[in-house]
């Protein structure tokens, strides 16, 4: 053996001491030695993993030296590491490979880092059509394994690939998968090892059986082998089968019917009744899973009902059948709360309060019945975790029931559930403020009722004052009752108009000014108390009447205020803690100001602007600010909204921190905000954003150009053109050919069908397209009534921008927000360039996208799909006798040109 060997082998095995400074330096010694030679590197890691010779330790620290150069939890790295792998020699790449799958089975520790390793380089290779005898190599050492640590260690791999690799690479080998899988699976298999193995290798193995589950022989047996995997005395096999079945429920529901009577309801049943937390926790999950698969059932048959077709799938009411046999078990799981628990554990009881809100969302009024008798029984009883149950089943049940069920419910239950906010138990306290939190967002008239409000705000105003999760709760129903009184007030009223008082203004200033003492809590960092004690205030100011905006008044300052002593603390910061708090803060402040900031006057923004904008550029010239940069930008977005023209004071300090923040594509949030604000400082500068946009233009255009930046970027870009030119109209014709040329190149983006977040994307960018050209037309046409001669310039493009609007009609998937602005350029044609346009916009296609618009049930689209018909009629009505401008007629020669 080398001594180089020997000498990585010695610091493999420090990587475990209990002394620190051994510890460091074996960390110092295996960064060097990955930087000096890579490549000599991972070579000798395969080799000391794959000789049995070497200690368990060292093997088992190799291997994990070799994974770490492989992959990476940060995607970027990720793929940077697999990039890296495809480019180092073939004859390297193999003899590491030969190494890996020979230290299969190899090992004593569990679980295998040889599996590990395997795993993550057929992730790299599988996918570029590399390594094409690997899962035969797999399968053959499960179905003629030589030992039960070789059959364990190679499930464990393809469970790893499993899980990480896209499951369309697999699906031509799926069949060789689960028959070696299937076989780990067996009741004959004698290692319970090898059992757990093949069955967290199928749960990671599902997505891509799609057509085995298709076949009823091959449907059967599956099922068949998973039932009995359930049955198993070893729990971590039980725990993995129940994890199947619940993933199963959810991928082919449509196949479950055989199987939900004689097998899986009893199977589920029973784990739900498990005093085992791991198995209960797998029973209650599947029927969580079995309601959010009706309610999806349900929405899609409610759509195809609409659009006068059949569904594609139906439900089989699973859960409505099952309630009488399931809320019992849940009912009685609630009753198993541990005091005090912390509440970012998971256990029995959270999760059948989380089932019987899905069950109501369900089942709906269905559910009342089997619930009602539990909570009257319970709700005063003796025992605190009765009382708790009760309340929790009842908060649970409410957002899945008809209103006329619902409120003569909460109004009855009303006196109880204050009396119950002032319990000894702080569990009961807890949830009853959570109850009220569930009241104030689902039923908000039964809160703000008269006969029960002053009681109500009494006992949540001693509720802030409660432990820190009580007052979270609390915190939230504050949040939901600001908006109802709000409502309520405004239902009457045009929209966007504030009311003169509403039902909260006579304790509005006492609720703000407990709220703001809420946020400085000494404990606020507990339970998420200081976050939801702003968000309460950010809604109570957001919804405020006319005659609180004094209490808004003096909210400001304490906000500014605040903001200032929180900017003078940064130099005292010592410790990353300390750090993220500060930020935490900081970003809660910012949050705040645009709420105080919105309700401002136009008369009193300009008094306080420049203390706002002062804090924000201290903040922003901070290098240490972190994350707070997106609501610093936020709270500046919000400032150019309030003082429109206004803000021109403060471009030239502003500027170098826009521009930063555009070329900010490292934290593509950041980016898209700055780009969002760019779009906001256009609208409220107007003609007077002019000296600033020839830098801007070019950073927007070099960032759609830029692989660098986030897609999600790319389509906000878009929408900021058409922002542009219209608050700088004409003088946007210097930027006209090289937009329109990328407008033409991002109108020809096509994707991937098959992945529904790549549909969304492409209807975002479709609709940063049309929203620029609705910019273009309508700056370029000016703001007489009369179209300015600019207009003329858009002429040669109308027929690519109607054929781009027909391909957007087609698409069958596009989205609601692509039709409105479609309609809203249809329209706007039709307005600026008359009779030319039927000829062109009265297309079938068209006709029928605004015709669905028409039928909406968004406000902006029904509104811009009937205006859009409107000027298509005018111009059908005026055919026979307008006669078009000679020059407009040039449009219909450009159309038989491009056609």
């Amino acid at each position: 053996m080398h001594q180089e060997t020997i000498q990585l082998i010695q610091v493999l095995e420090k990587t475990i001491s209990p002394d620190k400074t051994e510890l460091e330096q074996a960390s110092t010694f295996l960064e060097q030695a990955a930087a000096s030679n890579l490549l000599g590197f991972i070579k000798t890691l395969s080799d000391i993993l794959r000789h049995g010779g070497n200690s368990h330790v060292a093997r088992m620290a190799a291997g994990l030296q070799l994974k770490n150069q492989l992959t990476s939890k940060d995607p970027n790295i990720k793929v940077q590491y697999q990039q890296r792998w495809l480019g180092f020699p073939e004859d390297i790449r193999m003899y590491i490979k030969k190494n890996v799958v020979g230290a299969l089975g190899t090992e004593t520790n569990r679980p295998s880092s040889a599996a590990q390793c395997v795993a993550y380089i057929a992730v790299t290779e599988l996918p570029q059509r590399q390594w094409p005898d690997l899962i035969s190599t797999l399968v053959n050492n499960i179905l003629n394994a030589t030992s039960e640590m070789q059959k364990e260690a190679t499930l464990e791999t393809i469970g790893y690939i499993c899980q990480e690799i896209d499951c369309d690479v697999l699906v031509s080998q799926s069949n060789d998968i689960l028959t070696a899988i299937v076989h780990g699976m067996r009741v004959s298999e004698p290692s319970n090892h090898v059992r757990l193995a093949a069955t967290q290798a199928l749960l990671n193995s599902l997505e891509f059986t799609k057509a085995n589950f298709d076949q009823p022989t091959e449907r059967n047996y599956i099922m068949e082998v998973v039932c009995e995997a359930t049955q198993s005395p070893d729990t971590q096999i039980k725990v993995a089968a129940l994890q199947c079945l619940v993933k199963i429920m959810s991928l082919y529901y449509q196949h479950m019917e055989p199987y939900m009577g004689p097998a899986l309801f009893p199977i589920t049943l029973e784990a739900m009744k498990s005093d085992n937390d791991a198995v209960a926790l797998q029973g209650i999950e599947f029927w969580s899973n079995v309601s959010d698969e009706e309610v999806d059932l349900a929405i899609e048959d409610t759509e195809a009902q609409e659009a006068g077709r059949p569904p594609s799938r139906v439900s089989r009411h699973y859960a409505k059948g099952a309630l009488q046999y399931i809320v019992p078990i849940l009912l009685q799981k609630l009753t198993k709360q541990e005091e005090l628990d912390d509440e970012d554990d998971w256990n029995p009881s959270k999760a059948a309060g989380v089932c019987l809100l899905l069950l109501a969302t369900c089942c709906e009024d269905e559910i009342v019945p089997h619930v009602l008798p539990f909570i009257k029984e319970n709700i005063k009883s003796d025992n605190w975790r009765f009382r708790d149950a009760s309340l929790m089943a009842f908060g649970s049940i409410l957002g899945g029931l008809e209103n006329n069920t619902l409120k003569p419910l909460v109004e009855q239950a009303m006196p109880t559930l204050i009396e119950l906010m002032y319990d000894g138990s702080v569990m009961v306290r807890d949830t009853a403020a959570w109850t009220f939190g569930r009241i104030c967002e689902i039923i908000p008239d039964a809160a703000i009722n008269e006969t029960f409000l002053k009681p109500l705000l009494e006992s949540l105003i001693t509720g802030l004052k409660a432990e820190p999760r009580v007052a979270a709760n609390v915190c939230w129903a504050f949040s939901g009752l600001a908006e109802a009184a709000f409502e309520a007030a405004t239902c009457d009223l045009v929209e966007d108009t504030a009311p003169e008082t509403y039902c909260l203004s006579q304790y509005f200033e006492f609720i703000v000014q407990r709220l703001l003492e809420a946020t400085d809590r000494p404990d606020g960092a507990q339970a998420n108390l200081r976050p939801a004690a702003y968000e309460a205030l950010m809604e109570m100011i957001k919804n405020s009447p006319r005659d609180c905006y004094v209490t808004v008044q003096k909210t400001t300052m304490v906000i500014l205020d605040r903001l200032q002593q929180v900017l003078q603390m940064e130099s005292q910061i010592s410790s990353h803690s300390d750090r993220s708090q500060f930020n935490d803060l900081q970003s809660l402040l910012c949050g705040t100001l645009q709420s105080v900031l919105r309700k401002v006057t136009p008369e009193d923004a300009p008094q306080i602007s420049d203390a706002v904008m002062t804090a924000l550029l201290t903040m922003f010239n901070s290098h240490k600010s972190g994350g707070v940069q997106e609501d610093a930008i936020m709270a500046v977005s919000t400032l150019t909204e309030v003082l429109g023209e206004g803000f021109l004071k403060y471009m030239d300090a502003f500027k170098p921190i826009l521009y930063l923040g555009l070329k900010n594509h490292q934290e593509y949030q950041v980016c898209g905000t700055a780009v969002g604000l760019t779009g906001d400082i256009f609208r409220a500068l107007k003609m007077k954003a002019l000296p600033y946009c020839d830098e801007i233009m070019t950073l927007l255009l070099q960032n759609l150009g830029e692989p660098s930046v986030h897609r999600s970027v790319k389509p906000q870009i878009l929408s900021v053109f058409g922002d542009i030119a219209l608050s700088i109209g004409p003088e946007f014709k210097k930027y006209l050919e090289v937009v329109l040329a990328t407008l033409a190149q991002a109108s020809q983006a096509q994707v991937d069908r098959n992945d529904f977040d790549m549909i969304d994307y492409l209807n975002e960018l479709r609709e940063g397209v049309l929203d620029a050209y609705t910019g273009l037309i309508q700056g370029l046409k000016g703001d007489g009534n009369a179209p300015s001669p600019d207009i003329a310039l858009l002429e040669p493009h109308i027929p690519f921008i109607v054929q781009f609007i027909t391909v957007v009609a087609q698409d069958s998937e596009h989205s609601d927000g692509t039709i409105a602005v479609a309609a809203g350029i249809i329209g706007d044609l039709c307005v600026c360039f008359g009779a030319p346009m039927l000829g062109l916009l009265d297309l079938e296609p068209i006709n029928e996208m605004l015709a669905q618009g028409r039928r909406s049930r968004i406000q902006r689209t029904k509104g811009l799909c009937n205006w859009a018909t409107k000027e298509l009629r005018k111009l059908k009505n005026l055919q026979a006798t307008a006669t078009a401008p000679a020059a407009s007629w040039k449009l219909v020669e450009v159309q038989q040109k491009f056609y």
